[in-house]
């Protein structure tokens, strides 16, 4: 195996004799596979790796976790991913509502929140759905689960989004300058390769890939052939085969129970298509709608997850990072995520 690292190693370095390249891990999983399996060390000074917004929690805005803060002090339970549960916000987290009496539900999947919901029949309980086209499925799922059963005491707040129209966005965006993608192998399992064909139009390299070392040694392998060739097609590199096509059934009832909308990224404002909110026939179990849920405008807090999130600094590059920020106190959520860009150099590239 050390002598497929070597070789790749060897073509990387005879491809980026002509000038340095960068490209951007969309995934946080392939962030923390990077670090982790040390292929950092691996790779020549003029090959340039930046880390996207490929981590759900993270790219939350800060203004829809004050919205859930806020819910949890009313007499509703929420249910959610256990990350989510540490995100700060300005009077604290879910985690620290919870020590002090609120009713917090950590959840592995979207379907136990529907459990805990019949469990309490005189209680609201609300399901925060984040996460991409990999989570998304199973909210879906979900909610149509809760409408066949009449739950009434039941509702979504989606805050559920789409890879390709933030990645637009980041081609899009003035002084951010990256050579091409390593994409998440797990999302484009779910939406197909069809949906990233426009990388290839906008001349950025592609490649998909799992999250194994080998994997992502060989990808960005073809980044960096793509990229100085100019040979721009969009491919996959996984040891386990993939239809190309996607999975229909799941994004078939994605398009039953959800609609395209805009969505607020951190550190990257509006980016129209990018979300999905619940169609009109499951309208009653939109939290948003439920609970009136309104959207308050940010307090800096001196965090810039959000600049990290968009390839404009690495963690190392924010103010706070290891002193004012750590794992064991964090400002924001790229330190609180298991998948988070800032908790990932903070463990390994210390």
């Amino acid at each position: 195996m050390s002598e497929f690292f070597d070789r790749s190693r060897a073509k990387i370095d005879k491809i980026i004799e002509t000038g340095p390249l960068t490209f951007m891990e969309v995934c946080g999983t392939h962030t923390v596979s990077i670090f982790r399996s040390g292929l950092r060390t691996l790779l020549p000074a003029g090959l340039r790796l930046l880390s996207g917004p490929g981590c759900p929690v993270c790219v939350t805005d800060q203004s829809e976790i004050e919205a859930v803060l806020d819910l949890a002090d009313k007499d509703c339970i929420i249910a959610t991913y256990g990350d989510m549960t540490r995100v700060p916000g300005e009077s604290g987290s879910l985690l620290d509502r919870r020590a002090r009496g609120a009713r917090v539900e950590v959840v592995t999947s979207a379907i136990q929140s529907l459990s805990i919901a019949q469990k309490n029949p005189n209680s609201e309980v609300m399901f925060l759905g984040v996460g991409f086209e990999t989570t998304s499925p199973a909210t879906a799922v979900t909610i149509k689960e809760a409408y066949r059963r009449d739950i009434r005491n039941f509702s979504v707040l989606s805050l559920h989004k789409t890879v390709p129209p933030v990645l637009r966005a980041l081609c899009a965006r003035p002084g951010l300058n990256i050579d091409g993608f390593l994409l998440p192998g797990n999302v484009i399992v779910i939406s197909g390769e069809e949906q990233y064909a426009f990388l290839a139009k906008l001349g950025k390299a592609a490649v998909a890939a799992g999250f194994e070392p080998e994997e992502i040694m060989a990808a960005l392998t073809e980044l960096s052939r793509q990229a100085a060739c100019k040979d721009y097609k969009l491919c996959s590199y996984r040891l386990r085969d993939v239809p190309r096509g996607g999975n229909e059934t799941a994004r078939r009832v994605m398009d039953e129970v959800f609609e395209t909308c805009g969505a607020v990224w951190r550190g990257l404002g509006l980016i129209e298509g990018s979300g999905l909110r619940i169609r009109e026939e499951y309208l009653r179990f939109d939290a948003a709608l439920k609970f009136d849920i309104e959207y308050k405008e940010n307090k800096d807090t001196g965090c810039q997850c959000g600049e990290v999130l968009s390839g404009l600094l690495t963690p190392p590059e924010c103010k706070l990072f290891g002193s004012a920020c750590t794992p064991q106190s964090p400002v924001g959520p790229c330190m609180v995520s298991g998948e988070g860009t800032c908790g990932a150099w903070y463990r390994f590239n210390r």
